[in-house]
């Protein structure tokens, strides 16, 4: 079973700590994780854009010109595609992007994840989070001392206002609660800091055996 350092706020180590194989373990499994993150990136899409087919755009009801003599091209509407301001082919309409996933899926997405961030040594966990002032300048202080400088999820058991509002100018830091946990932000970060109360707190949810 693979251990993790457990460190305070100052970046001081105090103790190791044993993480369960079946969270932190498993064997990732990439299909499923792209198709999980492809699932949220859709449930983001709005799919509202839609453009006018030659029959939605207004005007264009008589013959521009006589079919013949004129020595022009021939045409039966202002409205189609070949002019300007006609209709529009095979433009955007009102659409779902929603993909679906069964549970099992959801589940071993996730787990592939976290045991990503665990192989790749960007796991960090810390005895406890407690901002004593709710001042940006305390957090960056804090992930200076853990000596983390790019996009960091920071996991909790519960949130505190004083945590929330010294992260909260941070764009490249993302606060959450353990419970609040998913693929996307998890793949989406470029370390993991998590308290040693929500470690225990995920193991309990997903580390039950298959």
């Amino acid at each position: 079973m693979s251990k993790v350092k457990m460190v305070n706020v100052n970046g001081e180590k105090i103790k190791d700590l044993t993480l369960n194989k079946n969270v932190w373990g498993v064997e990732p499994n990439d299909s499923v994780l792209y198709d999980a993150i492809k699932l949220t990136r859709n449930a983001q899409r709005q799919g509202t854009s839609s453009t006018k087919t030659r029959s939605e755009v207004r005007g264009g009801g008589r013959k521009p010109w006589r079919q013949k003599g004129t020595g022009n091209a021939r045409h039966g509407t202002i409205r189609s595609p070949l002019w300007t301001g006609g209709g529009i082919t095979f433009g955007p309409k009102p659409r779902k992007y929603d993909i679906k996933m069964n549970k099992k899926e959801r589940r071993l997405a996730l787990l592939s994840a976290l045991s990503y961030k665990a192989l790749d040594k960007e796991l960090i966990v810390v005895d406890n989070l407690e901002v004593k002032e709710p001042k940006t300048k305390e957090m960056i202080n804090i992930l200076n001392n853990l000596k983390v400088d790019k996009k960091v999820l920071i996991v909790v058991e519960e949130l505190t206002d004083n945590l929330v509002l010294a992260a909260r100018n941070l764009e490249r830091v993302l606060v959450l609660q353990a419970d609040e946990i998913n693929t996307f932000d998890v793949v989406n970060s470029d370390n993991m800091i998590i308290t040693e109360n929500a470690l225990k707190s995920i193991e309990e949810v997903l580390g039950y055996e298959k």
